[in-house]
């Protein structure tokens, strides 16, 4: 099954004081490769969609340091709903295949932009996701 790979650089300001990136931190990862995601996979500015991050949740298997450089994280989709879309995420050291750091999963869900309720997923973006996932 296809996933998208994102490469993050891990900055100073993501250590925290017992050395290591600050568990905050990985969901501006995830954020980050959901922007990506979003420009490579379904052609579109994250920013100017009429999605919103219902839900997030991590799961961490081991400490990112300053002297790892980089993350790499792998963005697969779980499930498409009515109106939402669930994601997962693995954040990994030393590329695509590197250690585990953590595991992730979000749903966001498509609003309509004049009254701000959910929506069905839009049909251009459904089937762009069921293409690249082959669901």
């Amino acid at each position: 099954m296809p996933v998208h790979s994102t490469e993050i650089e891990v900055r100073f300001r993501d250590i925290d004081a017992l050395g290591h990136v600050n568990n905050a931190v990985y969901a501006t990862y995830t954020e980050q490769a959901r922007t990506a995601y979003f420009r490579d996979v379904l052609d579109a500015d994250l920013s100017q969609a009429s999605t919103v991050l219902a839900s997030t949740s991590f799961d961490f298997r081991r400490s990112v340091e300053l002297t790892d450089e980089t993350v790499t994280v792998l963005t697969d989709v779980d499930d498409i709903g009515r109106s939402s879309v669930s994601m997962r995420y693995e954040i990994r050291v030393g590329g695509d295949d590197g250690d585990l750091a953590a595991e992730a999963e979000a749903t966001i869900v498509s609003l309509d932009p004049e009254t701000g309720e959910p929506t069905p997923v839009p049909e251009p973006m459904r089937s762009k996701l069921r293409s690249y996932h082959g669901l």
